[in-house]
This record gives structure tokens, sequence and C-alpha cells, in this order.
């Protein structure tokens, strides 16, 4: 089976619609949480979700003859992008049990700045430009500014101040921990293996984690089982698991993955969105604010790579 790659491009029209709709399927993940958290304790919810995805993954690479096990130095690294990756959604399902889904997604998209952080000092050829360094700050001082909001203007629902700064904190760690993820796959081992193969080790790994904390939190019990909690886990595990993933690293191997970075921008305003239309979310003008800096942030660090390579 030949290895090699089609020559990368610059986005087409389909490739920006897919992007567009990868964008408004992440963000309206956090909803989904939130639908889901009335029935199934969060960390079980997470376990269920990978552990679907694992499945659906190992199904899919069976049906396309793609070998996931064999011998090729990405266990250890495999191993630890599983743990991060767990680690990551830790944070999301405990943390929107505390804070709101449109809190949530604009800390999370702290990533890409965490991302590019952690490239520069660990993957040669990453190192960051002028330019990339003031959406780090602009993000970062967006972050200081919706922590402000958080202790002025507490979360609705939330029992003291701090248990919602508690769950925009979770927010901030879950987006190191994706970072992490990228930063172990792009220097290790991993960066040599199939897109399959390593979802299949973040997603399988990650299953195993979140199970065994929720047996050890004893958060396994399971409530009324509604029909929205349902559709919710199932849009958790199919859609974005399983083909919001596949579709990515579809992208990926045939599109420039500088000048598809450049629409994470997106996700949290889709994730804003949602939130504010279908969970009344309120937002206040500091958190607007704060929301854009870290946006813009964003764009700034994708956009350089993007503008080098075109």
């Amino acid at each position: 089976m030949s290895t090699a790659l089609p020559v990368r491009r610059a986005p087409d029209a389909t490739a920006i619609l897919l992007m567009i709709g990868l964008c408004a399927v992440w963000g309206f993940q956090q909803v989904a949480i939130k639908g889901a958290n009335g029935s199934f304790p969060p960390l079980l919810q997470a376990g269920i979700r990978s552990t679907i995805a694992t499945v659906l993954v190992w199904l899919w690479t069976r049906s396309r003859g793609v070998a996931l096990f064999r011998r090729d130095d990405t266990l250890a690294s495999g191993l630890l992008a599983g743990v991060l990756f767990g680690g990551e959604f830790v944070c999301i399902f405990l943390g929107l049990t505390l804070t709101s889904a449109t809190r949530m997604v604009v800390f999370l998209y702290t990533a890409p700045c965490f991302m590019a952080l952690g490239l520069h000092f660990f993957v040669a050829g990453e190192k960051l430009k002028r330019v990339q360094w003031i959406g780090i700050a602009l993000a970062f001082g967006g972050i200081a500014i919706a922590f402000a909001d958080g202790f002025l203007h507490p979360n609705p629902g939330t029992a003291s101040t701090w248990q919602g700064t508690a769950g925009d904190a979770l927010g901030v760690l879950g987006g190191v921990f994706w970072a992490a993820t990228t930063v172990v796959i792009r220097a290790s081992p991993l960066a040599r293996a199939s897109a399959s193969k390593t979802l299949f080790y973040q997603l399988g790994v990650s299953a195993i984690v979140l199970l065994a904390l929720a047996y050890a939190l004893d958060q396994t019990h399971i409530g009324t089982i509604t029909p929205t909690a349902i559709a919710s886990l199932a849009y958790q595990a199919i859609i974005v698991a399983f083909l919001s993933y596949l579709t990515w690293f579809w992208l990926l191997t045939r599109y420039m993955a500088s000048r598809l970075s450049v629409f994470s921008f997106l996700t949290p305003i889709f994730g804003v969105a949602f939130g504010v239309i279908l969970l009344g979310d309120t937002l206040t003008t500091r958190f607007v604010m704060a929301a854009a800096l870290v946006v813009i942030g964003i764009g700034l660090v994708n956009a350089p790579a993007a503008r080098a390579r075109a």
C-alpha cells in the first residue's frame, strides 16, 4: 500500500465550505454536552463518547484495510497523546457543569495560541514571528478580561463566583491539554503515522482514562435518559469524534494546513452564537470584548503561516 500523499494545495470552494461546516459542528459541541448532562454524569458521558467513536474508527479502518496495530515505534507517544486528549475532555465535561457553554468555548479555543507556543519550543521550523507573539498577547489579554468579567458578573446557575471561575479555568486548562496533544503528535513518531492511527490512539486511550475516572469518582449513575440526551451523545460520538475528525484529517492530506487553520477563529464565534440562541447564555460587553481579543489573537497566530505559503 502506497504512503504517498497528494500535493497539498490552497483550499478551494469545497474545502472552505467543509471547514465552515466543521467549525459549526465543533462550536455546537458544548451545547450538546450540556444537553446530555442531566442524564449522564460528565466523565461517564465523555467515556461513552470516546468508546463509541473508537469502535467506529476501528470499523472504518478495517473496511479500508488500514493497519492499526503494526509496530512503528508510536506506542509510547500514542499513549501519551491519548492521556492528554483524555485530560482535555475531563476539563471540558467537568467545566461545563460549572460554567456556561458560551464561556467554555472561548476559553477552550485559546488552544491555538498554546499550540504555537509549544511548537515554538519543541518543534524545529515552528518559531514564532513578531505578529504571532502579538496575537498570543492579545488572546491572553482577552483571557484576563474574561476572568475579570466572571468575578464581576457570575454565571447564572452557579453556586458562587469561585465555582464559575473554576469552570472557566478548566476551559483554559482544556486548551492547554489540547495544545500539548498537538505538540506531542508533531514532535514524536506520530508525525509519520497515519491520521486514522493517531485518532485511534487518542480516542481509545481517552476512553479507558475517562471511564476509569468515572468509576473512581463515582460518576457511573445514569439518570433519566431523554431523547435529547441520546441525540446529544450520538452527536458527540458520531458527528464530532468520528465524522468531523476524519473529515479534518482528510482535508489535511489534500490542502495546506496553514490555510485551513485560519478558519479556527470561526469555532468560538459559532459556539458563542449557539450558546446565546439555544441555551439563553447572557453576554456582557466586557466578555464580548474579551472574546473578540481571543478571536483576533487566534487569527494573528495563524495568518502569517498562511501568507508565507501563498
